[in-house]
């Protein structure tokens, strides 16, 4: 009976985990406030609100769509990496630097919890793998999670955008949207620390106080 191992494929995570999810989330925000603060000096008349509302809009349409390309090109990049470090070490004849070659790849969380034993153990499973592809590829799970960036960031910030729609005076708009920003960073920063276990509350302030940050800079700078 043959003990070659057949290749197996990739293990992949649940696409767009719950800190990916809310880490776009707050990058599409602060893009939103800051642009938000940025564009106030809009053309007068009856229809500024709803130029405000299509101009944020469609900077968070922009913004997620440059979010969901630079997933694809990092997911790429390290999977690419990833395929470099195995085809290297499968190919490395000498075992002892086959095995450096996995240490030095290890986060600096992992490196100490790994000895050699393990490490050869890893390698030796990559030996008997029939074969490796030539080069790193796309797959479909890639692509849909780059429409869920594309829909998140969209979608999440989306409420940002409404007080230029529903409500007339331009300053008052302005006011809103920004207070439903700081509202919205704070539910996520809440949301993010609660998953990471670094406190979901002070997670949340700390979340708005970089909004607060932010706005403050903007005004500053003449937004």
């Amino acid at each position: 009976m043959s003990t070659t191992t057949p290749a197996v494929p990739e293990h992949r995570r649940s696409i767009l985990d719950p800190v990916d999810r809310v880490c776009e989330l707050c990058f599409g925000l602060f893009m939103a406030l800051t642009f938000v603060g940025t564009v106030k000096a809009v053309t007068g008349g009856e229809d500024a609100g709803n130029k405000m509302f299509f101009a944020a809009l469609g900077c968070n349409v922009a913004w997620g769509l440059a979010d969901a390309v630079m997933y694809l090109v990092r997911t790429l990049a390290e999977r690419g990496q990833r395929l470099n470090l195995a085809q290297a070490v499968r190919q490395q004849p000498d075992r002892a630097v086959a095995v450096r070659t996995l240490r030095n790849a290890l986060s600096e969380t992992l490196e100490p919890l790994l000895d050699d034993a393990d490490l050869e153990r890893i390698r030796a499973r990559l030996a008997a793998v029939p074969a490796l592809p030539s080069r790193a590829n796309f797959v479909r799970d890639d692509f849909v999670g780059a429409l869920g960036i594309l829909f998140l960031v969209v979608l999440g910030t989306f409420p940002v955008a409404v007080p230029f729609l529903v409500v007339k005076d331009l300053t008052t708009a302005l006011v809103a949207s920004r207070v439903l920003t700081l509202l919205m960073l704070f539910i996520a920063g809440f949301a993010l620390g609660r998953h990471t276990g670094a406190g979901a509350i002070k997670a949340g302030f700390a979340m708005i106080a970089l909004g607060v940050v932010l706005t403050m800079a903007i005004i500053a700078l003449g937004g």
